[in-house]
């Protein structure tokens, strides 16, 4: 379960305008996705989707959303000429948008990235304040804020994993705000998420990137 939000983030970030939801929360989604990707993309497919799929070029989503993954951040007055940016930073792109997905959060976007032979695809809302969620990372459940230190583990279903993991953490003194581990399927591919108060060490990166049922390790420090 997530954290309430305190005082300090409803009265949002420093950022550039117009709208903290529109604007502020879509360069974090940005940026997030760009930092799991592991660097700036060559190509990004954007959509938006409901309030932001009717308003994202009028508020500046489209720029926004470039932005970050040009990794702006919130306050940086480059956000305005991103469009014309990416372009020099050899990222080309396409956007979308779906009106009507009554399933989604009213501001959602999806990105799907490529950079050399890596792709990644990330659905992002944006929750007001600047505050956004990561509902999912290539197609499982993330549901994670970027505003705490995110560890990522793609792994083989094994038992005792998610307790292995954990006592690795502890031992480096980190304390799990949230977790979730969804799979596939029973003994296939899952994907482990954990939210932390504190970062890893780089040693104890490497460990477990060195585990035999590990597949791929991501750590995410929190995206000011």
């Amino acid at each position: 379960m997530h954290e309430k939000s305190s005082v300090f983030d409803m009265i949002g970030p420093v950022m550039i305008g117009p709208s903290s939801s529109h604007t502020a929360g879509v360069v974090r989604i940005g940026r997030t996705a760009m930092k799991l990707l592991g660097g700036i993309p060559e190509h990004a497919e954007i959509t938006f989707y409901n309030s932001f799929a009717r308003t994202y070029e009028g508020h500046g989503s489209d720029r926004a959303v470039i932005g970050g993954l040009l990794d702006f951040k919130t306050d940086d007055k480059r956000i305005k000429d991103a469009l014309s940016l990416a372009k020099e930073a050899g990222l080309s792109y396409t956007f979308k948008s779906v009106a009507n997905a009554s399933t989604f959060h009213p501001n959602t976007i999806r990105i799907r990235l490529k950079r050399g032979d890596k792709s990644l695809e990330v659905l992002g809302e944006s929750r007001g304040g600047g505050l956004i969620n990561i509902a999912e990372v290539n197609g499982f459940k993330a549901d994670f804020s970027a505003s705490l230190h995110t560890l990522i583990i793609y792994a083989d279903d094994v038992k005792g994993s998610v307790a292995f993991i954990a006592s690795v953490l502890a031992h480096d003194d980190c304390n799990i705000a949230t977790m979730s581990v969804t799979r596939k399927g029973k003994h296939d591919l899952a994907c482990l998420v954990f939210e932390m108060d504190s970062g890893i060490k780089p040693v104890s990166l490497e460990y477990l990137r060195s585990l035999t049922w590990v597949r791929e390790v991501v750590y995410l420090p929190n995206i000011d």
